[in-house]
Order: structure tokens, then C-alpha cells, then sequence
């Protein structure tokens, strides 16, 4: 994005420069010098100096009203090339902030089944140790349990990635390590 940027500022800056081609310019000059006769160098009538003005005009013609044209024309696609840019910037960061909402709802979701899954195991615990359920109904209730816990970890992981790439989207990571 930035460097889309520096191009639109460049090719404004380009509008200015063929613009100011249009306009007179002035300059202030000065000259000094030796004429005359070899014989007569470094005396007082031979030395000559002069201080003055000088404007210069190149007529505008249909050339430099061209290049105006040209430096605008410039800018035009340096803007459109820069509006793309950004709507693209804006594009990824609200795909990257839906996809962050919707894995913070799966996660808060996986959360509530582990905590229910290890509940449901600690009563089957509970119950096998008083003789009222088999163990493999015991064995059951840790296995959900077990599985609950590896898709929350999985959940947990995409989270970090989710960040990661919302991190990105907002035009974070453009500085290099030291």
C-alpha cells in the first residue's frame, strides 16, 4: 500500500514540474572576465564583469499543454491504481476479522463441550467407583473427553493463525528483524 502511495504522490508531483514548464522563469547570473589584448591581460581596462537578470519563456506550445495532459493522465491511473489497493487492503482484513469471529465462536463452543465431556467422565468415575456403570462406559466418557481436548488444542492453534493473519491484513509485519 505504500508504495501505491509514493507512486500517486510521484505522479502528482510529475503534474507540477510539466505545469511549472508553462511559466517563465528567472534566473540571476553573473559573469566576469579578461578582454582585450594578451599584452594588456590583468590591467584595468582589459577586466570585465557584468551582473544581471535573465527571463526565458519557452512559448507554451501544444507540447507542453501535452505533457500536462500526459502527467494527469498519470495520476488518473496512479489514483485508480491506489483506490484498488486499499479496497483489496479493506477486502482482506474483513475476510481475515469474519474468519477470526467464527473460529472464536467454534472455539467458545469446543470450550463448553470439553468442560460438559469432563463433567460427564468425572461422574462416570464416580459412578463405576460405586459399581453402577460397566468400565467401559467409564473408558467412553474419557475417550469423548480425550477428543474434546485435542479439537479444542486444534481450535486453539487456528486462533493464533486467525491473529496472525488479522495482524497482516492491518499492515503489520512490514518492519525486518535487527
Amino acid at each position: 500500500m505504500r508504495e501505491a502511495e509514493r507512486k500517486l504522490a510521484a505522479a502528482t508531483a510529475r503534474i507540477g514540474v510539466a505545469t511549472a514548464q508553462l511559466y517563465p522563469s528567472v534566473s540571476l547570473g553573473a559573469s566576469a572576465g579578461f578582454t582585450g589584448l594578451l599584452e594588456h591581460a590583468g590591467e584595468d581596462r582589459t577586466r570585465r564583469w557584468s551582473l544581471g537578470p535573465l527571463i526565458s519563456w519557452t512559448l507554451p506550445d501544444s507540447g507542453a499543454r501535452a505533457r500536462v495532459k500526459a502527467a494527469e493522465a498519470g495520476a488518473d491511473a496512479a489514483l485508480a491504481h491506489f483506490d484498488g489497493v486499499v479496497l483489496n487492503a479493506l477486502r482482506e482484513t474483513e475476510t481475515a476479522l469474519t474468519f477470526y469471529a467464527k473460529d472464536l465462536e467454534r472455539n467458545s463452543d469446543l470450550r463448553s463441550a470439553r468442560d460438559n465431556a469432563r463433567a460427564a467422565a468425572q461422574d462416570n468415575r464416580r459412578l463405576y467407583a460405586a459399581g453402577r456403570v460397566p468400565y467401559l462406559a467409564s473408558l467412553d466418557a474419557d475417550r469423548a473427553l480425550a477428543g474434546n481436548e485435542a479439537a479444542l488444542a486444534a481450535s486453539d492453534a487456528q486462533l493464533a493463525q486467525d491473529q496472525v493473519t488479522v495482524f497482516q491484513a492491518l499492515g503489520g509485519g512490514w518492519e525486518q528483524p535487527r
